[in-house]
């Protein structure tokens, strides 16, 4: 956890509210603490970013409202690009550019990514821009690419660039344990097999009386 995120969600009221209810001892020193500018993302960061199959971004819009909106790819479509730069390939999508032209209009994001098995879940503030393929041809070819060779497989127009300023590592208490079909396969292969070779033990023990 970094004082520059605190200082960037934690107004007024917020803080009053700390206040009142004592919870400002978590987070006092963080907000005595001059703001430094932005997290420097790393390892532990840049792992749980680059492994993700899924997550949720949020933009805002030129009204001032929250939009969120959720975006998946093969393991590994969320890119680390150097530095504090994360990005990704916008898939073509319904074509309302709801968040695309957010972006467009004032740059602010916010991602939400979990790792379910293992209840951890990380909060990103950064400033987006949007690249277009013609633009940039090279970048969306480096964010398609994934690793062993393989490719999205999704039509993409664009690529999504994220500067990253600010995260925070959320409490994994309340993150309930959720996987998918091939984690559920993977952890249940063990146990397949073992009654393949037992039946075939009971087979071979029939056919022998």
């Amino acid at each position: 956890m970094g004082a520059h995120y605190h200082h960037l969600v934690f107004g007024r009221e917020a803080l009053t509210r700390q206040e009142a209810t004592g919870s400002i001892v978590a987070y006092g020193a963080d907000m005595d603490t001059p703001d430094e500018g932005p997290q420097l993302l790393g390892g532990r960061e840049i792992a749980l970013l680059t492994n993700c199959f899924q997550l949720h971004l949020a933009t805002v819009t030129p009204f001032g409202w929250p939009y969120i909106q959720y975006r998946s790819g093969p393991r590994g479509f969320l890119h680390h690009l150097g530095g504090q730069r994360i990005g990704f390939a916008e898939h073509r999508g319904n074509q309302q550019f709801v968040s695309v032209g957010n972006i467009e209009s004032n740059g602010k994001a916010a991602l939400f990514v979990a790792d379910f098995p293992v209840r951890a879940r990380l909060k990103v503030f950064g400033t987006a821009r949007v690249v277009e393929a013609d633009e940039d041809p090279d970048l969306l070819e480096q964010l398609l690419r994934l690793d062993g060779g393989a490719r999205v497989a999704a039509q993409c127009e664009r690529s999504v660039v994220i500067d990253v300023e600010a995260f925070d590592w959320n409490c994994r208490r309340s993150l309930v344990p959720q996987y998918t079909e091939d984690q559920v396969r993977a952890r249940m292969q063990p146990y397949v097999d073992e009654i393949t070779l037992l039946r075939s033990e009971v087979q071979r023990l029939r056919a022998a009386e």
